[in-house]
C-alpha cells in the first residue's frame, strides 16, 4: 500500500478558493490513480475527482466539474485538488486515495487513503 498525506484544508468564506495536497510515500505504476473523495457530517463519502499518474485523464463529480482542478506533480509524488468558488456546501472531510486498477468514481476501488483534511466554507 501506499502512505498518503493530506495538507491544505481551512477554513474560508463562499466563493473563496483553497488548494488540497495529497502527497504520497512512493511512486506507483502508470496504472495507479489518485482520487479525492469528502464526507459530510450525517453524508456518506462521495467522489469528488480523480488522476491517472501516467497520462494525466481527469475525471470530475458534476457537482465540482467547472470549480474543481485535480493534477498530479510525478516528480514530488504528489497530487492536488486546485478548488475555486467555494460553496458551503462543500464542507466536507477531503480524502486523497489511491487506486491500483485505474481510475474510478467508487470507493472501494481505493485500497489506500490519507487521513483527511477538512474544509469548511462558511456563507
Amino acid at each position: 500500500q501506499v502512505q498518503l498525506v493530506e495538507s491544505g484544508g481551512g477554513l474560508v468564506q463562499a466563493g473563496d478558493s483553497l488548494r488540497l495536497s495529497c502527497a504520497a510515500s512512493r511512486r506507483t505504476s502508470g496504472n495507479y490513480a489518485m482520487g479525492w473523495f469528502r464526507q459530510a457530517p450525517g453524508k456518506e463519502r462521495e467522489f469528488v475527482a480523480a488522476i491517472t499518474w501516467s497520462g494525466g485523464s481527469t475525471h470530475y463529480a458534476d457537482s465540482v466539474k467547472g470549480r474543481f482542478t485535480i493534477s498530479r506533480d510525478n516528480a514530488k509524488i504528489t497530487v492536488y485538488l486546485q478548488m475555486n468558488s467555494l460553496k458551503p456546501e462543500d464542507t466536507a472531510v477531503y480524502y486523497c486515495a489511491s487506486a491500483a486498477y485505474g481510475v474510478s468514481r467508487y470507493s472501494t476501488n481505493y485500497d489506500s487513503w490519507g487521513q483527511g483534511t477538512q474544509v469548511t466554507v462558511s456563507s
